[in-house]
C-alpha cells in the first residue's frame, strides 16, 4: 500500500511526487519504461521561470532527480487498469498489482488511436492484459497486435497457451526473439469485427478469424483504463482542485487539457498533490 500512485512522469507527475513528500507522504511516479514523452525531444524552453532556454530533457532530468532526492519513487511499467476498491484503489502495473489510497493521473495529452471496432470487442474478444486474460484461451487460436517489445515479451507467456498465435506489428520493433511457434504476420491490421466463427481482423491484404485478440501500446485509452472516468474528447475535466468525477482519483497537466504547458502542469501537480493530501486525511 502505497499512499499516492502518480500515473505519468512529466512536469506534473514530478510536481505532484515532490508536494506530497512535502506532506510526509508516500508516493510512486509509474510510467512505462521508454515512455520519453514529446516534452523530451523539445530543444528549447523559455517560458519556464528561473530556467531559461532549457531543454526538455534538461527540465525533465531536473524535476525528477529533485523528486527522487525528496524520498519518491519509480516505477517502470505502463499502467493497465486502475480499479476503485472503497477506500482504495488496486492499480495493476504490467502484470503486478499495487495499491494506493489515491490516484493522480498525469499521462499526458497523447492517446492510442484505436482501430474501428476495437472498443465495440473490449470483453468479448479483445484483453490488454496476457496475465488477466491468458488463461481464458488456452488451447485457442491468438492474435497479438503490438506496438513495442512489450509485446514480444507478452507473446511468450500466450504462446505456451494458446494452440497458434499470430503476431503484428503496429510499429517497427524488434521480433527477433518471438517463440518458434509464434508466426509473424506482415500484414497491417486495419480493423476488428466478429462473426460466427469469432472475432475477427482485417488487415491491409485479408481478413483472419480468431478467438483472441491481445493489443499491447504504450498506453491506454481512458475509457478502458479506469471505468465510469468521465472524459471530454481526450481530456479529463476537473475542478479547482484537479478533482475528476470519481472521489480520490485526481488530474493534472496536459490530460486536463490545454494550454498544454510546462508551468501549467506543475502548478496543476502541485494542486492534486494537496488535494489528494486532504483526502487522504480525511481516509483517516
Amino acid at each position: 500500500m502505497t499512499d499516492i500512485a502518480i500515473v505519468g512522469k512529466g512536469p506534473a507527475g514530478w510536481s505532484c511526487a515532490m508536494t506530497a513528500r512535502m506532506r510526509g507522504l508516500e508516493a510512486v511516479v509509474i510510467a512505462p519504461r521508454n515512455d520519453t514523452g514529446l516534452l523530451r525531444s523539445a530543444e528549447r524552453i523559455d517560458n519556464y521561470p528561473g530556467m531559461p532556454q532549457v531543454s526538455g530533457e534538461g527540465i525533465l532530468d531536473s524535476f525528477r532527480e529533485q523528486a527522487l532526492a525528496l524520498g519518491a519513487q519509480e516505477r517502470s511499467g505502463l499502467v493497465r487498469q486502475i480499479m476503485p476498491m472503497g477506500q482504495s484503489f488496486m492499480l495493476l502495473v504490467e502484470n503486478d498489482v499495487l495499491e494506493a489510497k489515491a490516484v493522480v493521473l498525469a499521462m499526458g495529452a497523447a492517446r492510442p488511436v484505436l482501430l474501428p471496432g476495437e472498443e465495440e470487442q473490449v470483453g468479448r474478444g479483445v484483453s490488454y492484459c496476457a496475465t488477466c486474460d491468458g488463461l481464458f484461451y488456452r488451447g485457442k487460436r491468438i492474435a497479438v497486435l503490438s506496438a513495442s517489445m512489450q509485446g514480444v515479451e507478452e507473446t511468450h507467456f500466450l504462446a505456451g497457451l494458446a494452440s497458434s498465435v499470430d503476431y503484428y506489428s503496429l510499429k517497427r520493433h524488434q521480433t527477433d526473439d518471438l517463440d518458434a511457434n509464434v508466426t509473424l504476420m506482415d500484414e497491417k491490421p486495419a480493423s476488428i469485427g466478429r462473426d460466427d466463427a469469432g472475432i475477427t481482423l482485417t488487415t491491409n491484404r485479408a481478413t483472419h478469424c480468431y478467438d483472441g485478440i491481445f493489443i499491447f501500446r504504450a498506453a491506454m485509452p481512458l475509457n478502458m483504463l479506469i471505468s465510469d472516468l468521465k472524459t471530454e474528447g481526450s481530456f479529463i475535466p476537473v475542478d479547482r482542485h484537479m478533482r475528476t468525477n470519481i472521489a480520490g482519483v485526481f488530474a493534472a497537466g496536459d490530460c486536463t487539457g490545454k494550454p498544454l504547458q510546462v508551468p501549467k502542469a506543475v502548478g496543476e501537480g502541485n494542486v492534486a498533490a494537496i488535494s489528494a493530501a486532504e483526502w487522504i486525511a480525511r481516509l483517516g
